[in-house]
């Protein structure tokens, strides 16, 4: 099925090169120039992806943001003139899957909507086998993350993305560029506050004591590591 792209911009021109840019690249495209017509496309259309500006004329980017992670985990990529680091942690802790700054190359925004589309794409074929630790069990080829007593728990494709490759190198530890390549492209090896970001939230979801990690273990200054 063709991958389905919200575009959320008050440019309208913007908005307008983003649609036939995706359309060329065979996407389903829908637009939205403020942020009540975004909520409402979302939860009406359920996009594969969302390309969201963060300057919109009636709600905050990140009040969006929110919302739609109210409900949904589909990929988020913000666009943002805002370029500080603080403003872009803020936004991925928000639960944005990506961050692209103002201006842009469209060739780098497609890469990026290429790689939220794998991210939330569920996987097929044969798997391994499902992770079980005492505090929850990782099922790979479910791609589900569900607490010791069953209770389902809800991650972005992001967090499931470098969760995932953790679970898949138990034991071992991931380079943060191995990790930062692999989960985004090898266009974020530098991106190391992404990884400090997705960590401390992945831990808010699953550690029993995410000041003192059990499972999602710092390698300072190297890397990150799985432990069951």
């Amino acid at each position: 099925m063709t991958p389905r792209v919200l575009v959320v911009d008050d440019d309208v021109a913007l908005a307008r090169a983003l649609a036939i840019n995706l359309r060329a690249h065979g996407y389903q495209v829908l637009v939205a120039h403020d942020g009540r017509q975004a909520l409402s496309e979302a939860g009406r259309s359920d996009p594969a992806v969302v390309v969201l500006d963060l300057g919109l004329p009636d709600l905050d980017g990140i009040q969006v943001l929110q919302g739609i992670r109210g409900w949904s985990t589909m990929p988020v990529i913000v666009l943002s003139a805002r370029s500080t680091s603080a403003e872009k942690v803020a936004a991925l802790d928000a639960g944005a899957d990506d961050y692209v700054t103002k201006p842009f190359g469209m060739e780098e925004l497609l890469a990026r909507v290429r790689a939220a589309v794998r991210r939330g794409r569920p996987a097929t074929g044969v798997e391994q086998a499902a992770m079980v630790t005492e505090d929850f069990t990782v099922d790979l080829a479910a791609r589900r993350v569900a607490a010791a007593d069953g209770t389902p728990i809800r991650l972005t494709p992001t967090e499931w993305g470098v969760l995932e490759v953790l679970v898949r190198n138990v034991g071992k530890m991931v380079p943060q560029r191995q990790l930062l390549t692999e989960v985004w492209g090898p266009a974020y090896e530098g991106e190391s506050h992404y990884l400090r970001v997705y960590l401390a939230q992945l831990r808010r979801k699953l550690e029993p004591d995410p000041a003192h990690p059990r499972h999602l273990i710092t390698e300072a200054g190297m890397g990150y590591r799985f432990e069951q």
